[in-house]
């Protein structure tokens, strides 16, 4: 099982996401996650950094952590663009890029930005042709397509990617009728939001019914899932962590119960039940000021036990 953390970068400068990935780097976190949005979602009025480029600083400023977007929105740059960037990206880090895609959370932004939003089905299609069209990038020096939404015409990606046969595509997400068709299609990794977490078992079984839909074995995509991570060192800590991450991520749809909420010994029940139902690793949501004692406290107590 591999572990991931996901901190949002909602911050004016960029030292404290470099701490953290340093931090997360050093005590064996195998990756770390940002968001892709315009601004930070709900907060507009707070200071964020823009995705890619926050990637690609990290990137460069460390030596073997994996580094992504929970998702990248499609519908923010064209396909083309974004296989070159993401190949690039892939290129400058040496193989550690994570590459995850998905057609778009907020319309909000999309308005405030004369960006396309569309139905669910639109941005879904949108979405399989970008894949479509990056897939093909990734494995082979000229890619044509001509779809609905999309028309591209003998583009070279020369050079490819580091990484053999191509960056992990992750798709998230838990819509049966539009992202499970694109998992089984497209992804080396289906993660499941913290809102899917409580319908995990359905939802995977429905993934493998899609996959012998479309002739794939199952078995060739990774599952990961986000959860909320808040570590307790004993007992006696472990109210008083429990009540903080409730402060944090107590809204339905962090689905805080499903996640990773207390002591070491714990977590490692959970994690090894989590891994007996197949899933392969987890993106923890964390608070930013509690992310490097979680960070510690997890690699020193938790990740010995499963990894070992």
């Amino acid at each position: 099982m591999e572990f991931g953390i996901y901190v949002p970068q909602i911050v004016s400068e960029f030292s404290p996401l470099l701490d953290i990935a340093r931090t997360a780097e050093r005590t064996g976190f195998d990756s770390l996650w940002l968001f892709d949005h315009l601004w930070s979602p709900g907060l507009p009025e707070h200071p964020s950094l823009e995705a890619w480029t926050t990637a690609t600083a990290l990137l460069t400023a460390t030596t073997t952590l994996r580094v992504g977007a929970l998702v990248l929105c499609n519908n923010f740059r064209h396909p083309v663009v974004l296989g070159r960037m993401a190949t690039t990206l892939d290129v400058i880090s040496g193989g550690r890029l994570e590459f995850g895609l998905g057609s778009g959370s907020i319309p909000a932004e999309h308005a405030q930005a004369g960006l396309p939003w569309g139905s669910a089905a639109q941005r879904s299609e949108r979405l399989g042709e970008a894949l479509e069209i990056i897939t093909s990038m990734f494995v082979g020096e000229r890619t044509s397509f001509a779809g609905s939404h999309y028309r591209v015409d003998d583009i070279p990606n020369a050079p490819g990617p580091v990484q053999r046969p191509r960056p992990p595509i992750h798709i998230g997400g838990a819509g049966p009728k539009y992202t499970l068709p694109l998992v089984a299609r497209y992804a080396d990794v289906w993660n499941i939001p913290t809102y899917g977490l409580p319908d995990q078992r359905r939802l995977s079984a429905l993934l493998d019914a899609e996959c012998t839909r479309v002739d794939r074995d199952p078995a060739t995509i990774r599952r990961s899932h986000q959860a909320v991570l808040a570590v307790a060192a004993t007992d006696r800590e472990l109210p008083e962590v429990r009540d903080r991450a409730r402060r944090h991520f107590g809204a339905a749809a962090f689905a805080l119960d499903e996640g990773y909420v207390g002591t070491p010994a714990m977590l490692v029940d959970r994690l090894g039940e989590r891994a007996d139902r197949g899933i392969d690793s987890v993106v923890f949501m964390v608070g930013a000021k509690q992310a490097a004692t979680t960070m510690e406290l997890f690699a020193a107590e938790v990740a010995p036990k499963l990894r070992g």
